[in-house]
């Protein structure tokens, strides 16, 4: 299409899109051609006579064959030119960074690696090499995670491990900064898996008015390809805890194929999930479940045996670092008469070495019951009247306890413990909770993840159903409602547990909240909420309007060695308590670093009611696979209140322990160990494809062009037409364009045609 369209007009494409149109004839000269064609016009219109109707619509026509072509003619005598900057040859400097990254090692181009068309590009004494060496002085930079040069294209390697395109042409502009630079020019693959914002190194290069011309290599889909994709796990779970994770499974060429997808803990297979693959293209999510019994950091794989036919096998496998803490966590159970369920919760964690529930119980007017107290001090007073003592635990239980039994301040105290402290919440059914207990229009109520709908203050009788347990879509792939082993066979747990009671008919949920079980009374007509959670603030809220949970445990259809009630309460407070901060946590800039990638180790800081210290004393001791210490001091970063910072830059491969701790006067205010895993492993095998869109888009935000190796050959002519570098202007004449010619013809001959067919000749 291109050497058509320079056939008739002369010139390429490319000199329309940079040049700028301007008449070559003088004002007065072009206004004496417009008084010629204005004079002319009625000429035009009575050269014939007009007899009929249909005469003057023939007459009509014709009037517009001539006037077009007398109208290009006098577009020829105006001399239309094109005024296009273009380069001094010899003067100026163009950059060529060739993609370097592992990724070009895939073989998808013409069975071949794409390093292979790469170096045929532009190999020594390649005729794009030649026609650019005539015009300009190239330098070569070898593109990896930034860019380095080079000689020739005979020194590449392709085993750049990363490809960050902004770092590459930010360094390869800095390092021609002080020449006159026509363009740069970047064979890739469009893979950008590196931390700089490309954005924003475009936007450099636009304002310096640096052109980049992009060549993709490879394919845009691959023919036969399966890729792990993402896994969504936490970073930190409990000693025992059952996990739900979430894969992703993309493919091409294999649709409607099963196969098996593995987890790994270290050498052992602790899950196997089969999975059906979705249409070509298409992304399916895997839900796998798995627990974990063993204390301390754990890599954890994911992997789909690679098939002998796919395009690429290192894309099969994804791994995540999971830290099993083996703490013993307390939780406070704040209850408001003695009841069964008390009883029955505390023993169905007695055997759970890793939660502790400390219950406080009401058993008379200001008469309190203490159970699983560390000290003979602790709740001795009753609730906990500071944020100190509160927030000690890390979830909080509050049973058939109305809202008058705790003052306003510790109503907004138990909001705060969600949303500052980042606890986990958790009201149970009772005749004196929820609407029941008061609870409408307090702080509490804000937290919930229920809607109450009673007014504020007023407290409303109890309201007795019997409700039949229904698992949500939601809540059929949720962490804590995994009671059986497998999605089905908890699904079908479900189906079988006895009907529960509740005084506390909920029927709706906040907008944000999620509903993992849900019931039906045969009184009632909508159906009701039996357990809900949302996150708020740094915590999250969890809604279970049932008084008899006990039952799961005690119903004649329960056989005694039925496990359905302890793991649902273990789960369940497990998962309440997940992800709970410390007085100090700890987070890394990038959690998959290579040896030599330095990152940000980021900690925030709290003192015991959890505001933030900005004049604590914070050191990071990181500990390298080898067994060598570093003690590194934090800085407080002075725009966020209690942030410390500091950069690491490991060399070994492997498992890092960093340590966080803080003083204030002398005094630990707490530490937090978290792991860290430095991999030579290579993020280029993932999402492999050519990223067309990507090279097209680098190209058009800075006035350069897309080319592929069919077309790569009009490049050195492409980048003569620019206004970067050292520049002279040209004109190139539009008036003998044969496309003028051929319509001025075409008008002719449609006149004589159409005279001759109404017999006008």
């Amino acid at each position: 299409m291109e050497s058509i369209f320079e056939f008739l007009f002369k010139y390429r494409p490319v000199v329309f899109e940079r040049g700028e149109f301007m008449l070559g004839s003088s004002w007065p000269l072009a206004a004496a051609y417009l008084l010629g064609f204005l004079i002319l016009l009625p000429v035009l219109w009575s050269y014939t006579s007009i007899k009929t109707r249909s005469h003057r619509l023939d007459h009509l026509i014709l009037v517009g064959f001539r006037m077009g072509g007398l109208a290009l003619l006098i577009f020829m005598l105006l001399r239309p030119l094109l005024v296009i900057s273009t380069t001094v040859p010899q003067q100026n400097f163009v950059g060529i960074l060739l993609d370097d990254s592992r990724s070009m090692s895939i073989t998808d181009s013409d069975d071949r690696p794409r390093g292979d068309a790469v170096t045929e590009i532009l190999r020594q004494g390649s005729k794009l090499l030649e026609d650019l060496g005539d015009r300009f002085k190239v330098r070569q930079f070898a593109l990896a995670r930034d860019a380095r040069r080079i000689s020739s294209a005979a020194d590449l390697t392709f085993n750049g491990r990363q490809t960050d395109l902004g770092a590459a042409l930010r360094s390869a502009r800095q390092e021609l900064s002080g020449v006159p630079l026509a363009g740069l020019i970047v064979v890739s693959d469009g893979a950008n898996n590196g931390s700089t914002a490309l954005t924003e190194e475009l936007l450099n290069l636009r304002a310096s008015g640096v052109p980049i011309y992009t060549i993709g290599v490879g394919k845009e889909h691959f023919d036969k390809d399966i890729e792990v994709q993402k896994v969504e796990a936490p970073r930190s779970v409990l000693k025992g805890a059952s996990l739900v994770v979430d894969v992703l499974v993309a493919q091409t060429g294999y649709a409607g194929k099963e196969v098996q997808l593995q987890i790994e803990d270290g050498s052992r297979i602790v899950s196997t999930r089969t999975v059906k693959l979705p249409e070509d293209g298409a992304t399916t999510p895997v839900r796998v479940q798995f627990t974990v019994t063993e204390p301390g950091p754990r890599i954890v794989k994911f992997r789909v045996p690679p098939r002998d036919d796919e395009t690429v096998k290192e894309n099969n496998e994804q791994q995540i670092l999971l830290t099993v803490d083996d703490a013993r966590e307390k939780i406070l159970y704040v209850e408001g008469e003695p009841r069964f369920e008390v009883k029955f919760i505390r023993r169905a964690l007695e055997d759970d070495e890793n939660i502790r529930v400390v219950v406080l119980e009401r058993t008379a007017e200001n008469k309190f019951y203490r159970l699983g107290v560390d000290t003979k001090d602790e709740l001795v007073a009753g609730f906990p009247k500071t944020r100190e003592e509160l927030f000690a635990y890390r979830g909080l239980i509050l049973g058939s306890v109305e809202a008058s039994f705790f003052t306003h301040d510790q109503l907004k105290m138990i909001e705060e413990f969600v949303s500052d402290r980042g606890g986990g919440l958790l009201m149970l059914g009772g005749g004196h909770s929820f609407d029941q207990g008061g609870y409408a229009g307090t702080p509490v109520a804000d937290a919930l993840p229920v809607v109450l709908a009673a007014d504020p203050g007023s407290v409303l009788e109890p309201e007795f159903a019997e409700i039949k347990v229904m698992l949500t879509p939601f809540g059929r792939h949720h962490p804590v409602t995994q009671i059986a082993d497998g999605l089905e066979s908890s699904a079908n747990r479900w189906s079988e547990l006895p009907p529960l009671t509740t005084w506390n008919p909920i029927v709706r949920a906040k907008p944000g909240a999620s509903i993992l079980l849900s019931g039906r009374a045969v009184e009632m007509a909508e159906p009701l909420v039996v357990l809900a959670y949302e996150r708020y603030g740094k915590g999250k809220s969890v809604a279970f309007p049932v008084q008899d949970s006990w039952l799961w445990q005690m119903h004649a259809d329960i056989p005694v060695d039925d496990m359905t009630y302890e793991t649902l309460w273990r789960q369940l407070l497990r998962w309440l308590i997940s992800s709970v901060p410390d007085q100090v946590s700890v987070t890394v800039s990038n959690e998959h670093p290579m040896p030599g990638e330095a990152f940000d180790v980021v900690a925030e800081v709290d003192d015991s009611t959890y505001l933030r210290v900005n004049n604590s004393v914070v050191t990071a001791y990181i500990t390298a696979p080898s067994g060598e210490e570093r003690t590194l001091p934090m800085s407080w970063d002075i725009e966020k209140d209690g942030t410390y910072e500091v950069t690491y830059k490991p060399e070994e491969t492997g498992l890092y322990e960093i340590r966080v701790e803080a003083q204030k006067d002398g005094a630990v205010i707490g530490s937090r160990n978290m792991y860290l895993e430095v991999a030579d492993a290579s993020p280029e095998f993932f999402g492999a494809e050519l990223k067309a869109g990507l090279l097209k888009r680098i190209a058009a935000e800075t006035g350069g062009r897309y080319y592929t190796s069919r077309d790569v050959g009009s490049l050195p002519e492409d980048i003569t037409f620019t206004e970067s570098g050292t520049t002279v202007v040209e004109q190139k004449p539009l008036w003998n364009m044969p496309v003028l010619f051929f319509l001025i013809i075409l008008l002719l001959g449609a006149e004589w045609s159409f005279r001759r067919a109404r017999g006008l000749v």
